[in-house]
């Protein structure tokens, strides 16, 4: 028993470097304006926007981190679907591509690529993958 209790907090912990390091990556590529970055992480909503429709159409809200930065989202809904009740201050998981801008930057790609021609991201909300 002690050591499936030793096993479950290392898992935590390792899971918990995993968060900042991600966050921590974050801040480096926003801090050096790097873009064209694959990234995955995790942060709050704290702001629900309008959809995007012009072009594509994207569903849109601003995520804040363990870091404290912000990230808007910018999410394919042509191309993969929507995260449905999304609400303020809930959890978001992403991977996808960062943009860098003087805000906190953009995750986008936050789906699949029909092409096969770029990494393919996703959005995790209440145990649900969206890709």
């Amino acid at each position: 028993m002690k050591r499936l209790i030793a096993i479950f907090a290392a898992v935590l912990c390792l899971t918990s470097i995993g968060i900042q390091a991600n966050d921590y990556q974050l801040k480096q590529v926003y801090e050096n304006r790097q873009s064209d970055i694959q990234v995955q992480g995790s942060g709050k909503v704290i702001r629900l926007l309008p959809d995007d429709n012009d072009g594509s159409r994207h569903q849109k809200f601003i995520l804040k981190l363990n870091s404290k930065q912000t990230l808007l989202v910018a999410h394919n809904i042509d191309l993969a679907p929507r995260i449905p009740d999304l609400k303020l201050g809930d959890s978001v998981e992403f991977y996808g591509e960062y943009e860098w801008n003087n805000k906190g930057g953009v995750m986008h790609w936050t789906h699949h690529d029909p092409n096969n021609r770029h990494p393919h991201g996703w959005l995790k909300h209440n145990g649900k993958k969206y890709e």
